[in-house]
């Protein structure tokens, strides 16, 4: 519970954010616009993020007969969970990941790696894919959703802002123009996307602390989960994931490395900290 207020303390931050260099930029007309800029992102974004990831990593559904082992897992998990079962698909990479995607839980599929199914044992795969069913359960795909929509507007906004400036001024009516403020206008351009990031990835770590902690609970014990996050660390290092910044925040595991950024600018919690919280559950589950 304490995750969930984080998040949305956090995305009423990211909002404001938002609102703010909507009106830094162009007044009250340009606040109009960015609600409605953001508003359009998420409509589509609710409708056919699912199908557009799913597409990019050239996924493909995977019927029972040919999966019969992942099928019967994510079924198990999808009972324990009380939400309908996913679909699932398979992404032809070598590199061990997965991630969920889907609008709800009755929309809602898993996709797993061909390198997940080949390195993880039953009761790791169990894990993994507990890990992916409580963020359907949690909705968090629309959440994260949502808040990558808000903070690509905001990353527009102040690209207009910036190209504004460089060609003689800046968004917005004369009246808005008139009585800009400058400084408002520059902390706008640099600090609004930088404060944007910040938020995205905050809340995504937080959300998937959560999906570690419903994903233990769904499958029974903190081993599976654990053992499987040790090996995945250690083999997506080995064979790097061929994946978009965008889409890394849906994986269990991130998908490449950062080249030396802070945890502040990564979208999953270091993973030491990901197993020490599991290991806590080790008496709770």
């Amino acid at each position: 519970m304490g995750n969930w207020i984080k998040t949305m303390l956090l995305l009423i931050c990211l909002s404001a954010v938002l609102l703010f260099i909507g009106g830094a930029v162009g007044g009250q007309n340009g606040l109009i616009i960015a609600l409605i800029f953001s508003l359009g992102i998420n409509f589509f974004s609710y409708w056919f993020s699912d199908k557009m990831v799913l597409m990019s990593y050239g996924a493909r559904e995977l019927t029972e007969a040919e999966a019969p082992r992942v099928h019967a897992v994510v079924a198990q998990l999808a009972q324990a969970a009380s939400i309908p079962k996913p679909r699932v698909y398979r992404i032809p990479q070598g590199s061990p990941n997965a991630f969920a995607t889907g609008r709800n839980p009755n929309h809602a599929a898993v996709a797993v790696t061909d390198g997940i199914l080949e390195l993880l044992d039953e009761e790791e795969l169990k894990g993994v894919l507990g890990h992916e069913l409580a963020h359907v359960k949690h909705r968090d795909i629309l959440t994260m959703t949502v808040v990558a929509s808000i903070a690509s507007a905001i990353m527009w906004i102040a690209s207009i802002a910036k190209w504004g400036l460089i060609f003689g001024g800046y968004g917005g009516n004369s009246r808005d123009r008139e009585g800009g403020n400058p400084l408002a206008l520059l902390a706008a351009i640099i600090v609004a996307p930088l404060a944007a990031i910040l938020i995205q990835m905050a809340i995504s770590r937080s959300r998937e602390y959560d999906a570690d902690a419903g994903g233990a609970k769904l499958a029974g014990n903190p081993y599976g989960l654990v053992n499987a996050l040790k090996k995945l660390q250690a083999m997506s290092v080995r064979i790097p994931m061929q994946s978009t910044p965008a889409t890394q925040h849906l994986f269990i595991v991130k998908p490449f490395s950062g080249g030396g950024l802070t945890e502040l600018f990564s979208t999953h919690p270091p993973m030491e900290k990901r197993i020490a919280r599991l290991m806590e559950m080790r008496g709770g589950t």
